[in-house]
């Protein structure tokens, strides 16, 4: 992800959540030393993006999105493996996320990628809606 491309991630963002990060956000990501936002490009066009944190033994997932008109085509599972082969090249040990407890789709696709749910942070979404936890070894699997 770079600076040019932050006009199509804001636009996914916007599209995708209710409460969705602003540009400021997205500059800090590019700019931190422990962050590695990255996109998903098809054809020229942005059609998803990850930022992943990684510092220690520990990568988290802070944001992950596809395109809703792109959705279902398997850009979600290439972002993810990106983000554990970076975690992975960075010696995280751990990679964590939180996903709305609505979000069927993503956690089925979390799980299938090896993560479990490891608690639930109560209203964390607008102070409505519970955020799931869940977490992956990187030591064995995908």
């Amino acid at each position: 992800m770079t600076t040019t491309d932050l006009d199509s991630v804001l636009a996914i963002e916007q599209a995708s959540f209710p409460h969705p990060w602003r540009y400021e956000h997205f500059l800090h990501e590019l700019s931190s030393p422990y962050s590695f936002p990255f996109v998903a490009v098809i054809g020229g066009a942005v059609s998803g993006y990850v930022c992943l944190m990684s510092l220690f033994e520990e990568a988290q997932i802070l944001d992950i999105v596809v395109s809703p008109q792109l959705r279902g085509r398997g850009i979600a599972r290439a972002l993810l493996e990106h983000a554990v082969a970076i975690a992975r090249a960075r010696q995280a040990e751990i990679m964590t996320l939180e996903v709305r407890a609505s979000n069927r789709t993503a956690i089925a696709l979390y799980e299938r990628f090896g993560f479990s749910r490891t608690g639930i942070r109560p209203k964390y979404y607008e102070g409505v809606e519970d955020a799931l936890l869940m977490e992956k070894s990187l030591s064995t699997g995908c």
